[in-house]
C-alpha cells in the first residue's frame, strides 16, 4: 500500500538546476526516514541523500554543497534540490523509504544534464 511518486526530472546544461519531488501515501510519513538514489545505465543504484524524522540529513561526498534533500511533513513530500549539476549526475533518480524491514521505491524520474 506504500506508494512514493516522484517528478520534477529533464534536461538541464551544466551548471544548471532541479528539483525533485516525492509524494508518499500509505505510510505516517513523518516518522520515516526518506532517501534519494540515483542510477545510471550500467552502474549500481547510489545512496544520494537522506533525510530523517528529525530533519537530519546527509550526502554522497559527490553532491556535498550542490544538493540538497528537504520534507514537508504537511505534504507527505521530500525533494531534493539540486545546483550546479554536471554531467556526471545523468541518472534515474528513485526516491525509497523502507517498511517492515522492506524497501519502497517509486518509479523514477530521468535526469538529464548534458550541453
Amino acid at each position: 500500500q506504500v506508494q512514493l511518486v516522484e517528478s520534477g526530472g529533464g534536461l538541464v546544461q551544466p551548471g544548471g538546476s532541479l528539483r525533485l519531488s516525492c509524494a508518499a501515501s500509505g505510510i505516517i510519513f513523518r516518522i520515516y526516514t526518506m532517501r534519494w538514489y540515483r542510477q545510471a545505465p550500467g552502474n549500481q543504484r547510489e545512496l544520494v541523500a537522506l533525510i530523517s524524522s528529525s530533519g537530519s540529513t546527509n550526502y554522497v561526498d559527490s553532491v556535498k554543497g550542490r544538493f540538497t534533500i528537504s520534507r514537508d511533513n504537511a505534504k507527505k513530500t521530500v525533494y531534493l534540490q539540486m545546483n550546479s549539476l554536471k554531467p556526471e549526475d545523468t541518472a534515474v533518480y528513485y526516491c525509497n523509504t523502507i517498511n517492515n524491514a522492506r524497501d519502497n521505491w517509486g518509479q523514477g524520474t530521468q535526469v538529464t544534464v548534458s550541453s
